[in-house]
């Protein structure tokens, strides 16, 4: 039976100024109970054009790697982690218009209340900024850019190439599929070839949901990235999509492998055609019926496994 339960996306930071919504949560056991949920709710990859449900994956099940075909593997993950994904994309942008609004609403009142004082405080605290944005607009455009989206394509390779599709040690144990780091001692896991002396852990994530949403907020805030941002920056200056491929060329510092591993996310890009799911936006009405009943396996598709490197 699909364990399923309504979890309120809530929490204490500064990502939810808007009303809450209710997402539905599955906690699987087995790969198959992810099929069956999205058979139930007709959501695949040939039915992306009517919008991702409003769903939540707590973890990946420890059988994921016995999926018998490369492609429903990596269709599987993809779309376990889509509806995520968007959800902590919109969040983003939703703190980044109202940021605009109460900067235009400043300009025009030279005051904000005590409230949206807070408001901004709080976000400049999640962002990792100290300097003063209401009185410099040269401060305004560093923190915009920085409360801004990681287009989805770029969330998805990333997460496969960092977890192998959602099968490694630390995305089992840790449900940490972008591979960061924690140096808080005995609060994450130990890589098993860790050099010596070295005290680095792979962080630990309660959820899926949360280790996306850290990852999102890393690329947003560290120095190392800033390229990335800048980037990201320009585009929205020229008014331009934002473009996962070009901007992978400000990844440099995610890896040791520097120009390959670029090479290896923007190859994953292509290949797999992420792109195509930047504009994909949540159902608006996702009518979900958890029915215990289902309890055949989805029809399988022929065996014709190889390793995730040759679709690289």
């Amino acid at each position: 039976m699909i364990y399923l339960f309504t979890l309120l996306l809530c929490g204490c930071n500064i990502q939810d100024s808007t009303p809450a919504k209710l997402s539905q949560t599955i906690k699987p056991t087995s790969y198959v109970q992810i099929q069956q949920l999205f058979d139930q709710l007709d959501y695949s990859w040939t039915t992306l054009d009517q919008g991702v449900p409003d769903i939540t994956l707590h973890n990946f099940p420890a059988d994921l790697s016995t999926v018998p075909n490369v492609k429903q593997k990596k269709h599987l993950f993809f779309l376990s982690l889509l509806p995520m994904v968007i959800t902590q994309n919109e969040k983003v942008l939703q703190q980044r218009d109202q940021l605009k609004q109460l900067f235009a609403q400043y300009d025009k009142e030279q005051q904000l209340s005590v409230d949206d004082k807070d408001w901004i405080k709080r976000l400049m605290k999640e962002y990792r900024f100290s300097n003063d944005p209401l009185n410099n607009r040269t401060q305004r455009k560093q923190l915009l850019s920085r409360v801004d989206m990681i287009p989805t394509a770029l969330v998805l390779a990333q997460a496969a190439n960092e977890s192998a599709y959602g099968t490694s040690r630390f995305a089992q144990q840790a449900n940490n599929i972008f591979g960061e780091w924690t140096f808080i001692q005995g609060t994450g896991i130990v890589p098993k070839n860790r050099p010596v002396g070295e005290t680095y852990e792979v962080k630990k994530f309660s959820s899926l949901n949360d280790s996306i949403q850290s990852y999102i907020n890393n690329l947003n805030t560290h120095q190392a990235y800033s390229k990335l941002r800048a980037s990201r920056e320009m585009m929205r200056s020229n008014q331009q999509p934002l473009q996962a491929f070009y901007l992978a060329e400000g990844l440099l510092n995610y890896s040791t492998r520097r120009d390959a591993y670029v090479t290896e996310i923007q190859t994953m890009i292509n290949y797999n055609q992420l792109s195509q799911l930047a504009q994909l936006k949540r159902r608006e009405k996702s009518a979900f019926v958890a029915d215990a009943s289902i309890n055949k396996p989805s029809q399988a598709i022929p065996s014709n496994h190889r390793s995730i490197y040759d679709y690289l």
